[in-house]
């Protein structure tokens, strides 16, 4: 009887603590972006936008362009509006090609969050231009991020992923039946419990 009491206990514990840690490890999500993961770009762009599913922080160089051809653009500071980062951008000459737009923010639970978008510029960027920064004006509201072309792709690691924790809590929680059953079958077929 205290067995069962015991197994009991302890699968409650054990979904108690999968239950507890799928939440703490969830981070904000990338909802919209611009440019937007898989865009083809004539020209380059001016600022960058990323908008998340909750509001974060921005993070001192936590965001990145890099060029087919290893040439980083310049980016200004970033801001942020509630759930969008905002930056501006200064393209310096460089190949059309395949280029990153690779980005780290800070999560309201106080963790990194980073990730990563692939756009193309399907034109070169002559040296003798630079695209100038936007002027800033006083807060207003940031203008809407597209979301359909939002790359489900992104990779948005902050740490060890969810389902690595519950597939450990599971595999301890079976261990542990296990050994308690194996106890429980012992103790009946003692010696003093032989027909």
């Amino acid at each position: 009887m205290k067995l069962s009491r015991a197994a009991t206990a302890l699968v409650l514990a054990g979904a108690a603590l999968v239950a507890s840690a799928a939440p703490a490890l969830a981070h904000t999500e990338l909802t919209g972006s611009n440019p937007a993961a898989g865009a083809s770009l004539a020209t380059p762009p001016t600022k960058v936008e990323l908008t998340f599913e909750e509001p974060v922080s921005a993070v001192a160089g936590g965001l990145a362009i890099t060029g087919p051809d290893g040439a980083r653009w310049t980016i200004g500071k970033p801001t942020v509006v509630d759930k969008t980062v905002s930056a501006p951008v200064t393209a310096e000459a460089g190949a059309a090609g395949a280029y990153s737009l690779t980005w780290k923010v800070k999560a309201s639970d106080g963790d990194d969050v980073t990730g990563k978008i692939d756009f193309t510029l399907t034109a070169a960027i002559p040296s003798s231009t630079t695209a100038p920064p936007p002027a800033t004006t006083a807060a207003a509201p940031s203008t809407p991020v597209s979301t359909a072309a939002a790359a489900p792709a992104a990779d948005t690691t902050g740490g060890i992923p969810g389902w690595v924790w519950i597939i450990a809590a599971v595999v301890v929680l079976a261990v542990a039946v296990a050994f308690l059953v194996r106890g429980r079958r012992s103790k009946s077929e003692g010696p003093g419990n032989e027909e």
